[in-house]
């Protein structure tokens, strides 16, 4: 059975870091296809990033490009999201997910399993 867990989340002052961590159990880690995902009230989920299996291969939204950078420690089963440059936009509950299939989805579908989420909260 998967099992994702994420951490890390808090409130910050925008400006600020945070490092979100997700602990992966169940599945094989290291071919995995690993994304995050965030939603914020009363908006739609959207990606955040996505990494391939070998932690190479990264993708991001617009919206968090130079600011975001996610990786993968195979050898601890768990991928990680260092946030910088925190914005009162960036407030979300943040999710930790698994790809369906071996390719950086950008979409909630291509994803088959899910944490119960970390929230993220960007004070101005």
């Amino acid at each position: 059975q998967v099992h994702l867990v994420e951490s890390g989340g808090g409130l910050v002052q925008a400006g600020g870091s945070l490092r979100l961590s997700c602990a992966a159990s169940g599945l094989t880690f290291n071919i995995a296809v690993m994304g995050w995902f965030r939603q914020a009230p009363g908006k739609e989920r959207e990606v955040v990033a996505a990494i391939g299996a070998g932690g190479s291969s990264t993708y991001y939204a617009d919206s968090v490009k130079g600011r975001f950078t996610i990786s993968k420690d195979n050898a601890k089963n768990t991928v990680y999201l260092q946030m910088s440059s925190l914005k009162p936009e960036d407030t979300a509950i943040y999710y930790c997910a698994k790809a369906r299939y071996r390719t950086l989805g950008s979409r909630s579908y291509e994803y088959d399993y899910w944490g119960q989420g970390t929230q993220v909260t960007i004070s101005s």
